[in-house]
């Protein structure tokens, strides 16, 4: 019999991906699953800035946004072993990457850009979603931001599955991937 899954993590899983990917809702799942605490950064960053999203891009701006995010990424890699959900900038940001590589096992919700928007559809509190063609801002992330997110540890296809079969193909691929067998699922 396989010993539970939280037996074999040393360190954090954080969870990378768009706006949209599921991050958030598929890391709350995944941490019940663990039995591990939830970390959501966005939710931390908005605590540490006490103030919105919105707002600190607004007031500051994004490079004043991505400084927080690195400050908060410095905490929350260092306590214990967790679920974290990351805001869909923070892997690409090479320090927090590089961070993240060393403390935490990284694994990308893929999504097409189809599913992206369904999901993004009424959506008016994103700061990068702030244009008249949410098609083509999302389209250019992809293109920006997907090579890069391939350098997670695990890449999971989410697009076409609910919440619990997403669930359960990350444990299924943290198995794998702690066996040393497959990267992408």
């Amino acid at each position: 019999m396989n010993p539970p899954l939280t037996l074999l993590f040393t360190k954090p899983i954080v969870l990378v991906g768009l706006m949209g990917a599921g991050k958030s809702s598929i890391g709350r799942r995944l941490a019940n699953a663990l039995a591990v605490p939830f970390t959501d950064t966005d939710t931390e960053v908005i605590d540490a800035a006490e103030c919105s999203i919105t707002n600190i891009f607004d007031k500051y701006g994004e490079a004043a946004f991505r400084d927080v995010e690195e400050k908060v990424f410095g905490r929350v890699v260092n306590d214990g072993v967790r679920v974290i959900a990351s805001g869909g900038g923070a892997f690409i940001n090479p320090k927090i990457r590089h961070l993240l590589g060393k403390t935490c096992i990284s694994v990308w919700l893929r999504t097409d850009l189809d599913t992206l928007l369904e999901r993004m559809s009424g959506t008016n509190n994103r700061p990068l979603l702030k244009t008249n063609n949410h098609r083509k801002t999302l389209g250019d992330l992809i293109k920006l931001r997907y090579p890069i997110y391939e350098k997670a540890d695990i890449i999971i296809d989410s697009e076409s599955l609910n919440h619990n079969e997403t669930v359960e193909k990350v444990l299924l691929a943290l198995r794998n991937y702690q066996e040393g067998t497959s990267h992408e699922h």
